[in-house]
């Protein structure tokens, strides 16, 4: 929801669309949905391979894991689905993607929600790394994070302004044939489509 909603929102500034399969149980759910809407709004999309995180790290967001906590994303069990450091990684290769391409900025759909558990969406995160992004790079690229102080709701409702049908992206951890609806993206998707106003049409394994 949060990267589809910052692609149509900024889509005037952005050339390039990039996924990472890093073996995460809903990569294959996930990334033909960013293909298609890059593909549908004129964008070059490509899809880098990050084998080496499923095969060297842990976390219950890859495949092979523990089982995917259910609940909110505020409760501790929660942070078994972190993995480590991935949005550091995937920074680092977005900036050399960027500056290889000749482009200025690299966004990223972080919000106020994930901070809680997740260290690498946090603002003094996103600060450090275009820190580092301008000092590492010729042109000095930066770090976009629109959505780093709002909620999810908050982003939904600009999807809503935007007319993004919801049920063209994909959030469970899962991964499974249908949303399971009881993961903690299930329940946060849940509660932003409710509290931005938008019928859920979602189908829930429930």
């Amino acid at each position: 929801m949060d990267s589809i909603t910052m692609l149509y929102d900024f889509a005037s500034e952005i050339a390039l669309g990039i996924s990472f399969d890093y073996a995460s149980n809903h990569n294959d759910k996930e990334i033909p949905f960013a293909k298609m809407h890059c593909e549908r709004l004129g964008i070059k999309h490509v899809t880098i391979p990050l084998d080496f995180m499923h095969q060297y790290f842990k976390s219950s967001l890859l495949e092979g894991g523990d089982a995917i906590p259910e609940g909110h994303y505020e409760e501790d069990n929660m942070k078994s689905t972190v993995v480590p450091f991935r949005n550091g990684i995937m920074l680092a290769i977005a900036v050399g993607m960027a500056e290889s391409n000749g482009l200025k900025k690299i966004f990223i759909a972080n919000h106020g929600g994930d901070h809680t558990i997740y260290p690498d969406c946090r603002p003094e995160f996103i600060k450090a790394f275009n820190d580092a992004s301008i000092a590492g790079t010729f042109k000095g690229l930066t770090i976009e994070a629109p959505y780093t102080n709002i909620t999810k709701a908050d982003i939904a409702k600009r999807g809503k302004e935007l007319g993004i049908d919801y049920t063209e992206t994909w959030s469970c951890y899962k991964g499974g044939d249908k949303h399971c609806g009881k993961c903690g993206t299930c329940v946060e998707r849940k509660e932003a489509l409710f509290l931005a106003g938008i019928d859920d049409k979602t189908i829930y394994d429930e």
